[in-house]
């Protein structure tokens, strides 16, 4: 099955559940597209799609600057996996096809 599409994910970080959305779309090895949350929206970076694993990250300012790295595994409609949040740490996220 495709990543292509609408998803929306929440990150279970220290701070609580942090809710985004994301739309994308694989093509070849590559993936691109936007990822959206607190009112913000900005184009992923450095995307890719091996089999079932998927990898982008995204810079955010809120609550403070940083790149967060995800990396998941897509199973149908769920994409399941972890973010790295800099010298925060790895937290779990979940994800669901909108």
């Amino acid at each position: 099955m495709s990543v292509d599409g609408n998803w929306t994910i929440v990150v279970k970080s220290p701070m609580g559940e942090q809710p985004s959305t994301l739309a994308v779309k694989a093509e070849g090895g590559a993936l691109t597209g936007t990822q959206s949350a607190q009112g913000q929206s900005q184009a992923i970076a450095n995307g890719k799609v091996d089999g079932a694993t998927v990898t982008w990250s995204n810079s955010i300012t809120q609550p403070m600057p940083m790149t967060l790295e995800f990396t998941g595994t897509l199973d149908g409609d769920t994409l399941n996996g972890s973010v790295k949040a800099g010298a925060f740490g790895a937290f779990p996220f979940t994800g669901k096809r909108a």
